[in-house]
């Protein structure tokens, strides 16, 4: 199957970087998933409380850090390689909720992501997140209403384990128009991200996603319950709810195989 190179964008910008550094390794992409309705909220943090549960250097902006939750549905994942047969092999893990939080990181002058957890509803992708690409994955309910027909948004999830939960509702700001962030902004700072950086059991990893320029609108939110955040750490303690996005997502998100890293701290 011939990769399809998308319409030219700025080399600038952090998408085309992210592509350019998807494409210069060999094979890559390795997987194709549908990313939909996606609901991001975002806190500022005092580094000193963070930097502590984050084994990366953490990328601030005017001395702040910044952790984002990212609620959206992935469907349909599935290999770039191996037609039919290799996305049936698939289908068990191919399409679920998710709930990231994550941090804003660098490491050999890359900026990135590292999440503090992951909680998903699929049990067997829980236990393969943490071996193949050392995420934080969690068991937990998720339920969503993030496609915004009426202009309304919403979730829940609740940590199967523990019974910890978040929950949020909220509407599209004005005129709901999405529309890529503005460059150099606090909003393409927090949003614009293609590399993930991870570390488990000692091993430290990374792997890259491509997509366009994410194209958002702002959310007036509202987190009605917020006590899944102490499961990350005590990090929501200092932390500061400064706004909220939607995007509709996209029909087609590349993403990398993992790539180990040396054990050189970053810190």
């Amino acid at each position: 199957m011939k990769l399809e190179r998308p319409a030219r964008l700025q080399s600038w910008l952090p998408s085309a970087v992210g592509r350019e550094r998807m494409l210069a390794a060999r094979g890559e992409p390795m997987l194709y998933a549908d990313w939909l309705d996606v609901v991001f909220l975002h806190y500022a943090v005092d580094p000193a409380a963070l930097q502590p549960l984050v084994p990366w250097r953490l990328d601030l902006r005017d001395g702040c850090a910044y952790v984002s939750l990212v609620a959206f549905t992935m469907r349909d994942m599935r290999p770039r390689l191996g037609g039919k047969l290799a996305a049936l092999l698939f289908k068990p893990i191919a399409t679920h909720e998710f709930l990231n939080v994550r941090t804003y990181v660098t490491h050999d002058g890359e900026s990135g992501i590292h999440f503090l957890a992951e909680w998903l509803p699929n049990s067997l992708s829980v236990a393969l997140g943490p071996t193949v690409f050392g995420l934080p994955y969690r068991k937990g309910k998720l339920s969503y209403q993030n496609e915004p027909s009426d202009g309304l948004v919403g979730g829940s999830i609740v940590d199967q384990r523990s019974g910890a939960s978040l929950s949020y509702h909220g509407t599209l700001a004005g005129v709901a128009v999405h529309s890529p962030c503005e460059a150099g902004s606090l909003n393409e700072f927090v949003v614009e991200r293609y590399t993930a950086f991870t570390s488990e059991c000692g091993l430290r990893r990374c792997f890259r996603i491509w997509h366009p320029p994410w194209p958002v609108t702002p959310l007036d939110v509202e987190v009605d319950d917020n006590g899944l955040l102490a499961e990350t750490g005590d990090w929501g303690r200092t932390a500061t709810l400064i706004g909220a996005h939607h995007s509709d997502g996209f029909p087609e998100v590349w993403m990398s195989r993992p790539f180990f890293l040396n054990h050189q701290t970053s810190q």
